[in-house]
């Protein structure tokens, strides 16, 4: 068994759910950066614009000021960092990768603007390819599935043939958990977890201070739900995942650490 990678979230934005406006300056988010590889974060994944149920878009210039000084502060503190640009823009996943991002993470999983995948396979990026239904300001309204599980899965399938085709080489999907779904359905997502192995493609989840968590367990701060998030990525060791996608990187460590030592050979 081998743990997942871990994916530590810097949102530079001022409205993100759980840490909104912390690491807005440059400065702060250049901080924080370099204490979440500290802590046990393989790869960084910067987002300029919330996506929490009900947020409305950034222009593509105020993204561009957000994340790109971040950028080049990781960089220069640190030249190896693996970087990804959490975007759904075009002009703001370019200028990343410009500035040292190898890494697409596009939440709208394509529908947005469906030449990510050219500028992924053109600049030998990897593409994370999530599910959303609707968009931030509507996705919570009232998600409905013929299916839940299969839905999202011929979705993705379809995405990653599509990316597929148009060049791109290295892929990752993500089912999208709190994006469109309601409790019930992300917890099916998980309990069936297994059917996108067959995606063929390494595997992304990202559950943590989610309000399914929260919502299970009358947690309504989402700092409070960092403990609840690593005891739920203990139980989903078990399955297949490759990356972990989470704001308190530490507490992954510390699950990893005890996950490599009782599995050692």
């Amino acid at each position: 068994m081998i743990f997942p990678k871990i994916v530590g979230i810097l949102n530079v934005t001022l409205d993100s759910f759980s840490d909104g406006g912390m690491f807005i300056h440059p400065e702060a988010a250049i901080r924080w950066s370099l204490k979440l590889l500290e802590d046990g974060a393989d790869i960084l994944d910067v987002g300029g614009e919330s996506t929490r149920p009900g947020s409305e878009p950034v222009p593509v210039d105020e993204e561009l000021k957000r994340v790109c000084p971040v950028i080049e502060g990781i960089k220069r503190e640190k030249a190896d960092a693996i970087i990804s640009i959490d975007t759904t823009k075009y002009a703001v996943a370019e200028k990343a990768i410009e500035l040292g991002a190898t890494i697409i993470n596009d939440i709208s999983g394509l529908q947005y603007d469906e030449r990510m995948a050219t500028l992924a396979a053109k600049n030998n990026c990897t593409l994370i390819i999530m599910h959303m239904q609707g968009t931030p300001q509507t996705m919570q309204l009232n998600p409905t599935y013929d299916d839940v599980v299969e839905d999202i899965f011929n979705f993705l399938q379809r995405k990653i043939k599509f990316a597929r085709d148009c060049g791109v080489e290295k892929i990752i999907a993500d089912v999208g958990i709190g994006f469109g779904k309601t409790v019930e359905h992300n917890w099916e997502l998980l309990r069936r977890f297994e059917r996108f192995y067959d995606l063929n493609v390494p595997l992304m989840l990202g559950i943590s201070r989610k309000s399914f968590i929260g919502k299970t367990l009358n947690i309504d701060n989402p700092i409070d739900r960092d403990v609840p998030t690593a005891l739920l990525h203990s139980l989903l060791l078990r399955y297949r995942i490759d990356y972990i996608r989470v704001h308190n990187v530490y507490l992954i460590k510390v699950l990893k650490v005890l996950f490599n030592k009782l599995y050692e050979k």
